[in-house]
């Protein structure tokens, strides 16, 4: 009798069919083999890992690196009659242009502008590409953070981390590969879904931990009197259990993630301590990320993470900054923005130069911005209203060629004139960077093809250039 005819197996056949003899190690190994097997960059890439700086509410770029004389000269008049009013705009219609009374400074080499609010940041400007230009269809909060996270401003698509890991995998196993870190015990606009999976595997959706707990990890420390064998063999049991329940399930892949959460979990819990540990830290180095002062000590914790875990092989970090859209400004501006600049500043310019002198810049993509800019109107009398329709983000390291400025608004900062770049474009470029094609990194959701930019979006080659 002819051999039957061999024929695949599924991951989920293979689960269901080897029974409880397969432990917890074994199942770890196949998965992490699937994963590794998508790690195939489609061009050689400039970085291997980012540190997304996210402000969430919206950060003037009026106040910070696109200066504006006119907008001084005109301040107290309305919008001249050649700047049509923007159709997305919610603040008052009509409402006189409000000055940006900013103390502006040439830095580095390069002359690249920067105000009082952000001297530290300034200093760096030669490592930093300003990307005047940006443009969003999210006119508020919600749908403003939904889309710079997932390109579009409705929910249910996967965000950008989630898209990394899954394009490239990870590259420590003992590490999450996709982590977010918000800078109060609050939670952004939209939660979790900032950071999320869409209809891709939960596997793929960011891991949020807290800087600035006595635990930043939840549950890291094993309890008392639990040796590793037998928190080794709780886990192997829990397997078992998750194995039969994924064999008859096998669409939720929720238990997927989970299978592989507990196995994480457990080699977390010996790798884990010593990456958030910063009693390791020099004295000199707290200083440097702001950790001996108050205001500056929250984010500069978060930051000083951040370069801890990209060290320790983590490759998307997200810190939100602001949490809770505080960089929301419709009215006191410049107090508002002056303390957030305040605790900001020195934490960035901290991460930035560390990177640089350990060496990991080169190969570590630094984004800052947020989810829209502000508009150049006034709103509440001293405040500015949402501008999805010009604003600016920077980049740095990961192969970005710093001291230049990209793209611009017109002379009041309202719109994006000069090589404008929609979020879209935004996300292929850090994917560009980090070696993926926005339009090959594919994933079948239900016979259809979805693509990270929605099929839309290109690489900006200036970013490298100069």
């Amino acid at each position: 009798m002819p051999a039957e005819p061999s024929r695949s197996v599924s991951r989920r056949e293979l689960l269901s069919q080897s029974g409880l003899g397969l432990g917890a190690v074994a199942l770890s190994w196949i998965l992490g083999q699937e994963e590794r097997c998508l790690a195939a960059p489609h061009h050689p890439p400039r970085a291997k890992r980012v540190i997304w700086l996210f402000m969430e509410g919206g950060p003037s770029h009026l106040d910070l690196v696109d200066p504006k004389p006119l907008l001084g000269r005109l301040a107290g008049t309305p919008l001249p009659a050649s700047f049509k009013e923007p159709l997305t705009a919610m603040g008052e219609k009509g409402s006189p242009l409000l000055a940006a009374p900013r103390t502006w400074r040439q830095h580095g080499e390069s002359g690249m502008w920067a105000s009082e609010w952000i001297p530290r940041i300034g200093a760096c400007m030669d490592d930093i590409a300003v990307i005047r230009s940006c443009w969003t269809d999210g006119i508020n909060h919600s749908g403003g953070v939904c889309q710079m996270n997932t390109c579009i401003n409705v929910a249910g698509r996967p965000s950008l981390g989630a898209w990394v890991h899954y394009g490239l995998g990870a590259i420590s196993q003992d590490l999450p590969a996709f982590v977010v870190m918000c800078d109060s015990g609050g939670r952004p606009v939209n939660g979790s879904r900032n950071w999320g999976s869409g209809f891709m595997p939960a596997s793929n959706q960011g891991v949020r931990i807290h800087g600035n707990s006595q635990q930043p990890i939840a549950n890291l420390n094993a309890p008392a009197g639990y040796s590793s064998a037998r928190q080794q063999g709780k886990l192997s049991l829990l397997q078992n259990f998750n194995r039969e329940f994924a064999a008859a399930h096998p669409q939720q892949t929720e238990l997927e993630a989970r299978i592989r959460s507990y196995d994480l979990a457990f080699r977390m819990q010996a790798q884990a301590p010593e990456a958030v540990d910063l009693a390791q830290e020099t004295a000199a180095t707290k200083r440097l990320y702001g950790l001996d002062r108050k205001q500056t000590s929250t984010f500069g914790r978060n930051c000083l993470l951040a370069r801890r875990l990209v060290e320790r092989g983590v490759r998307f970090i997200q810190l939100y900054h602001g949490t809770g859209s505080k960089w929301d400004s419709h009215a006191g501006i410049e107090a508002k923005h002056s303390a957030l600049c305040q605790s900001m500043d020195q934490p960035v310019a901290g991460l930035l130069k560390d990177l640089k002198q350990r060496g990991l810049l080169d190969e570590t993509l630094v984004i800052w911005g947020g989810e829209f800019g502000r508009t150049p109107m006034s709103e509440k009398g001293d405040g500015r209203d949402h501008n999805p329709t010009g604003f600016s983000i920077w980049m740095a390291g990961g192969g970005v060629h710093g001291g230049q400025t990209i793209g611009a608004t017109d002379d009041l900062g309202l719109y994006a004139i000069e090589d404008r770049m929609h979020v879209k474009d935004i996300h292929a470029s850090i994917l560009w960077l980090l070696g993926l094609d926005n339009m090959q990194l594919a994933y079948d959701h239900r016979g259809r093809l979805e693509r990270p930019t929605i099929n839309e979006g290109t690489f900006f080659p200036g970013l490298v250039e100069g």
